[in-house]
């Protein structure tokens, strides 16, 4: 399969895989969460076991060695270590999105070149499409890719750029055609490992999503393959890109939907032991409605994200559901951190408990691939087109 057309999976199936991860998280993610964090630390132990696990091939389909999942079992999974820590789903995800864009629109001999290489986490990487003056708006980009012979050549920067240190391999979005108009039609995108004339610049010291490296990446006469023009027709960036934000939002608003069940789950365990006046705080009214609100807005996150999932896996346009999931559980993810905080009281401002990096963490999915703002507007958008007369 090289799309994402009607992909299932057996229900047992997908149970022993999510079991897999719970036990997984037990036992090997939980113990060293406080510590990469605290410390900024890449997980590299975690990451060879994410790659043991399949992780690195969860949407790659089985023709290139890939588990094939379904977005639905990939939501329940993103969400599932989401809910313990959000940072390490970013590892996989960048670099499933590269792998995205191979799979969905390179040439037979790019996919079958790549793709394998992709699932097994042999050459792991991500997307380089944000400039410093281009982040929301991809098509005020700056980096030119120049035909030179056999060779395209490569100029301009990039930054934000998560797996820009440990990655090794990433879909570089450039202008091949500057003076193009519309500006879109003169961008393409290429699969661009390190080599001679990629270097990686300054780490970015971030507030949260922290062990994770974002980072800037700088292009100096970096000369590239022709074979390595995604589809190998150039003017087709900006469109592979936006195909594949779909599946990024829904990861995005899966990313979300973690943060907020588990601020709710640390929230829900506390309150029923930290008592005041006699009970447990839980049988307190104000405590009540903060864990009600809680609920339902992290059953609502997940409802749309399984909404958007199912769209994509039945391979519909969903642009609008997976803008209504990710502006929908990144806000849910905020506000559910911020109210366990307040539930947890002054513990909750403390680095010794959880839950102030949930409310690090969760701010994040507000400005990730693509701005609520954004998402609102291409909400509307969507929603008007769709029901005009």
């Amino acid at each position: 399969m090289s799309d994402n057309t009607a992909r299932t999976i057996d229900p047992e199936e997908e149970a022993v895989l999510l079991h897999s991860i719970d036990r997984w998280i037990d036992k090997d993610v939980r113990p060293v969460v406080m510590h990469h964090d605290h410390n900024d630390e890449w997980p590299a132990k975690l990451v060879e076991q994410m790659a043991e696990m399949g992780l690195f091939g969860a949407t790659i389909s089985p023709e290139y060695g890939g588990l094939g999942l379904p977005a639905t079992t990939y939501v329940k999974i993103v969400a599932k270590i989401a809910s313990y820590w959000m940072a390490i789903t970013g590892i996989f995800n960048s670099h499933l999105m590269l792998a995205a864009a191979v799979e969905r629109f390179g040439t037979a001999e790019q996919k079958a070149e790549w793709l394998p290489k992709f699932a097994s986490g042999e050459i792991r990487g991500g997307l380089a499409l944000t400039e410093p003056n281009a982040g929301t708006d991809l098509q005020a980009i700056r980096t030119t890719a120049v035909r030179d012979g056999d060779d395209y050549v490569i100029n301009g920067t990039k930054t934000w750029i998560s797996n820009g240190i440990h990655g090794s391999c990433f879909a570089l979005l450039v202008k091949t055609d500057p003076a193009a108009q519309p500006r879109h039609k003169g961008m393409s995108l290429f699969i661009a490992p390190k080599l001679s004339g990629f270097e990686v610049g300054k780490k970015i010291k971030k507030l949260g999503y922290n062990a994770i490296d974002s980072a800037e990446l700088i292009f100096d006469n970096y000369r590239l393959p022709a074979a390595n023009l995604i589809g190998g027709v150039e003017g087709q960036g900006f469109l592979q890109v936006a195909g594949g934000l779909e599946l990024g939002r829904i990861n995005v608003a899966s990313r979300g939907v973690g943060l907020a069940e588990g601020a709710l789950r640390h929230a829900t365990e506390y309150a029923t032991v930290r008592q005041t006046m006699g009970k447990p705080i839980c049988e307190h009214q104000a405590i009540q409605l903060k864990i009600g609100e809680m609920v339902t807005r992290a059953r609502a996150a997940r409802l749309l994200t399984m909404d958007a999932a199912e769209a994509y896996d039945r391979g519909q346009r969903c642009d609008m559901e997976a803008g209504m999931a990710k502006y929908f559980a990144s806000e849910a993810a905020v506000r559910n951190s911020e109210e366990a905080m307040r539930i947890f009281g002054g513990y909750g401002y403390s680095k010794e408990y959880e839950i102030e990096r949930y409310f690090r963490d969760s701010l994040l999915m507000c400005i990730g691939e693509g701005t609520n703002e954004m998402q609102r507007i291409i909400i509307s958008k969507q929603w008007v087109k769709r029901h005009s007369a």
